[in-house]
């Protein structure tokens, strides 16, 4: 059960039944570097850091423990540490392609994308169906601009999981970044479909929409995000770009001002302010200006 809830990225649930997975029986280490992930992505530091402490008291030579200290080392963002520990693991059991992936993200987050490839490379040649080292080789490509070796790598992990709105997604985006819109919202549809509060999917769709000129429809996802992300700037900042289109000046000033209200990165702040500057502007008028 737990680990099918992990597999749908129902982390809060999953970590639930990890932990009476636990508590039935202490001294099992089995799924435990799944359930670190798990915390890892819901940031609870504190019970990440408990569950490292007993795991490493339970077995220091079981690979799984030395996975989930690697995760609270990545929780704090210290990643050489945490690789040290993943390849730790490594050294105990070499064929565990969970620990080399993990091996991979870290340096994926650290930028290092030669290293990554390495690293989730040995995890496919230990387990040729390991979605998580597809997934990873896909961001890759994604960060080098690749994006049909990108969308490769995506349907390949989506196949052996159909089940992960995040990997349907990927696929959208890649699609979206090659320019075949059609493609890309049947698949960003599909990980709505699968879950209805990915955030990530619905603002997707959404830029799609508006890049077929679709407003209305972009207008009407975007609304229901903002259910979902009521605090994200590039939710507010989309809004405003979509009314604006829409010939519908004082709803996209309010909505560039609400973006901007809710602290921008630095570089999204200057292009939200130079939307407001703009927001009075016809859309042929802003071209002849650019």
């Amino acid at each position: 059960m737990a680990r099918c809830l992990y597999e749908l990225v129902d982390y809060s649930r999953a970590a639930e039944a990890f932990e009476a997975a636990r508590a039935a029986d202490p001294l099992s280490l089995e799924g435990m570097e799944l359930y670190s992930t798990a915390l890892w992505h819901l940031k609870r530091d504190v019970e990440l850091a408990h569950l490292a402490q007993h795991v490493l008291a339970v077995d220091r030579l079981a690979p799984e423990a030395w996975c989930v200290a690697g995760n609270c080392f990545s929780l704090h963002r210290e990643h050489e540490s945490a690789v040290r520990l993943f390849q730790r693991a490594l050294q105990l059991d070499p064929t565990m392609a969970y620990a080399a992936t993990l091996v991979g993200h870290e340096h994926l987050a650290g930028e290092d994308l030669g290293a990554a490839a390495v690293a989730y490379q040995h995890a496919l040649r230990n387990d040729h169906r390991h979605y998580n080292a597809l997934y990873g080789l896909g961001q890759i490509y994604t960060k080098q601009e690749k994006h049909t070796e990108a969308l490769v790598h995506f349907e390949l992990a989506a196949k052996i999981n159909p089940s992960s709105s995040v990997l349907r997604c990927c696929c959208g985006i890649a699609l979206k970044k090659m320019g075949r819109l059609g493609e890309a919202l049947t698949q960003l549809k599909a990980a709505i479909a699968i879950d209805g509060r990915n955030p990530l999917a619905r603002f997707e769709v959404a830029g799609v929409l508006v890049a077929l000129d679709r407003c209305h429809e972009a207008l009407a996802e975007l609304q229901q995000l903002q259910e979902i992300v009521p605090r994200e700037p590039a939710v507010h900042f989309l809004m405003g770009r979509v009314h604006k289109r829409l010939q519908q000046p004082e709803a996209a000033l309010a909505a560039l001002n609400t973006a901007l209200d809710l602290r921008p990165s630095a570089a999204d702040r200057a292009a939200i302010k130079a939307a407001i500057d703009k927001v009075h502007l016809a859309e042929d008028e802003e071209d002849e200006e650019l």
